[in-house]
């Protein structure tokens, strides 16, 4: 059980723990990890993080698209030595694998972003920071070294804090920019809907923002700008938490905060900035003039807008679906990733996003031609379970299949991937 390779690392890790007794943190298969979540954690996170648009249509199709491909092993090939690394904007990575942007991560652990910060760098996966961090891209990057990192941008009606925040990611030692396109209206996502919860009302998830100083100035503005309050209704037990959880988003003591009228501003403020339905390619051209960081558009499904987003200076596309998120019945994210590749014609990196659970998912969103996929769900479950702990094996356990996956298919390294290798059985 000596042979090199991160998948036989990782088993032998397991399998001598086992030993002396010790099982995994948490669960290895994806269905038994979002389960063990879903009892660990409280309605609100719990539904939050695994909604979606509709009747959830686009969710089951991310799922269902990878169900009708199949891999056609090789064999008598020397496998003993293999390279599972990529490398992407001038980075070696340990794989083909960043961890997606997830926001209100504080629903689900207390450490949150810079607890999933901690186990990316640990293992060197770029962690793309989100716009909806429950702690700031600075915390999260001291906290990384010289690990990659990312930063997801969602494009606010005020120009002048997307430059600011544009601005913070490269001070905090960013690799790219990831504009997320599909989210310039929150979706329709009845889990959330029947339960009434909305994070970033509750001042959840706002921590990029927060820690903004023209986010900040909006907000005070916002303040001495305001006319005289409307008489209140009698306080609840729930508006009551609300108003903590607020005075605890905002920088400062809780109890200057609970008297203070700058937290439900900045609550107010972030609603009414938080995107703006009006960007268009206009918009992408400016932040290329404002940014020496390499743009990928995040949300890309139809070839014409890759060959746009290129020609208009971006530098890579993410095939996403917002985790089946944002539009219901929309074409899955890996049925999409062919034409797209195809449309991009090795001008860009290609990645993809939306329904990967597992290495085996990751070797064929690869073989179809993505760069590098984006895991999302899987790890917030790990954090909810394990903390930090728990991400790091999610991240180890996927990077370990993958390696084997490869290994076992007669392959050595990344770039020996090709649709070739698969067959479409559905």
């Amino acid at each position: 059980m000596d042979e090199p390779g991160a998948g036989r690392r990782r088993q032998n890790e397991v399998y001598r723990a086992g030993v002396f007794g010790h099982r995994p943190l948490v669960p290895i298969a994806a269905r038994k990890l979002q389960a063990r979540a879903k009892r660990a954690l409280n309605a609100r996170a719990y539904a939050y993080v695994a909604g979606g648009a509709g009747d959830e249509a686009t969710q089951r199709a991310n799922r269902a698209a990878f169900d009708r491909w199949a891999v056609v092993p090789r064999v008598l090939r020397d496998v003993s030595s293999r390279d599972p690394s990529i490398e992407l904007f001038g980075r070696r990575l340990p794989g083909p694998l960043l961890l997606g942007p997830v926001g209100a991560l504080e629903l689900v652990h207390d450490e949150a972003d810079l607890a999933v910060a901690r186990a990316a760098a640990s293992v060197g996966v770029p962690m793309v920071f989100s716009n909806q961090a429950s702690v700031s891209m600075e915390e999260c990057a001291a906290a990384m070294g010289d690990a990659p990192r990312w930063f997801q941008l969602y494009w606010s009606t005020s120009d002048e804090l997307v430059e600011s925040l544009v601005g913070r990611a490269e001070a905090a030692g960013c690799d790219a920019i990831v504009v997320t396109l599909d989210t310039t209206m929150l979706g329709w996502r009845p889990r959330d809907l029947d339960l009434g919860h909305l994070p970033f009302a509750l001042g959840k998830g706002i921590a990029q923002y927060t820690s903004d100083p023209v986010f900040r100035r909006l907000v005070a503005e916002r303040v001495a700008n305001a006319g005289p309050r409307e008489p209140q209704p009698r306080p609840t037990p729930a508006a009551l938490r609300a108003l903590v959880g607020m005075a605890r988003a905002w920088p400062g003591s809780i109890r200057d905060n609970l008297r203070s009228p700058l937290p439900r501003a900045a609550v107010e403020t972030f609603l009414g900035i938080y995107s703006r339905p009006s960007i268009t390619w206009t918009d992408l051209a400016c932040l290329r003039s404002r940014t020496r960081l390499p743009i990928l558009l995040k949300g890309v499904l139809h070839p014409d807008d890759a060959r746009r987003a290129l020609d208009e200076g971006a530098d890579g596309v993410v095939v996403s679906t917002h985790g089946g998120r944002q539009v219901d019945r929309s074409i899955a994210a890996l049925d999409a990733l062919p034409e797209v590749v195809g449309a991009v014609a090795g001008r860009a990196p290609v990645l993809l996003d939306s329904g990967v659970r597992s290495g085996a998912d990751v070797f064929v969103a690869v073989a179809l031609g993505a760069r590098a996929v984006l895991l999302g769900r899987p790890f917030a479950w790990g954090l909810a379970l394990a903390g930090e702990d728990g991400v790091r094996q999610v991240i180890s356990d996927v990077l370990g299949e993958f390696d084997l996956t490869l290994g076992l298919t007669g392959h050595t390294a990344v770039d020996q991937l090709s649709p070739d290798i698969l067959r479409r059985v559905g």
